[in-house]
C-alpha cells in the first residue's frame, strides 16, 4: 500500500482520495500515475520527518517522471529534504536545477538566497568576512529573482536587502 494511503490525517486522507479521483478521470499514462503516487508518498513521508524515505520516493518519482515542470517540483522537494537533513551545499544542487525546468518557482530562488545567507553567516563564524560578503551577495541576488517573479512577495527578504544596501529602486 502506497505510504500516501496509509495518514490517519484527515486532511491528507481527503487530499488522497481527491488526487485519486483526478488521476482516474484526466488522461494520465500509467507511468505519469505512478511518478504522482512516488511523489505524493515523497511528500508525506517529508511531512512525517522521515527524510530517507522521502528522498527515495522522490527519486523513484524523478526516474519516472518525463514532464519538465513536475520534475521542477520533485527536485525542489528534494533540495527541501536536503536542507532538513542539514547537507546545504546538496540542497542547493537541487534548487538550482528546479528554476531550470520550470522558470516560475520563486521559491527555490529564496530558498538558494536563504541557503547562501546561511552559508554566509557560517563565514562570519569562521572569521572569513571576504567569504562571507561574497555568499551574501549571492544571496541578494537571488532574492532579488524571487522577489521578480511574484511581486508583493518576500517582503521580509526585499526589507533584508534595503538594509544591506543590495537593493535598488530599479528591483
Amino acid at each position: 500500500m502506497p505510504r500516501s494511503q496509509r495518514n490517519d490525517n484527515f486532511i491528507d486522507k481527503t487530499f488522497t482520495v481527491l488526487a485519486d479521483i483526478l488521476l482516474q478521470i484526466l488522461p494520465t499514462t500509467k507511468r505519469e500515475r505512478e511518478a504522482f503516487t512516488y511523489y505524493r508518498d515523497g511528500m508525506s513521508a517529508q511531512s512525517e520527518g522521515e527524510y530517507a524515505e522521502a528522498l527515495r520516493s522522490y527519486y523513484e518519482a524523478m526516474r519516472l517522471e518525463v514532464d519538465s515542470y513536475d520534475r521542477s517540483y520533485i527536485l525542489y522537494n528534494i533540495g527541501l529534504t536536503h536542507t532538513s537533513n542539514g547537507k546545504h551545499a546538496r540542497a542547493l544542487e537541487y534548487y538550482f536545477q528546479a528554476p531550470e525546468r520550470n522558470s516560475f518557482l520563486p521559491q527555490a530562488s529564496n530558498n538558494m538566497a536563504v541557503t547562501c545567507h546561511h552559508r554566509g553567516e557560517q563565514a562570519i563564524n569562521q572569521g572569513n568576512l571576504e567569504i562571507s560578503e561574497a555568499w551574501f551577495d549571492q544571496a541578494a541576488e537571488y532574492w532579488k529573482q524571487a522577489i521578480a517573479l511574484p511581486p508583493g512577495n518576500y517582503i521580509e527578504a526585499q526589507n533584508r536587502l534595503k538594509i544591506t544596501g543590495r537593493f535598488s529602486s530599479s528591483n
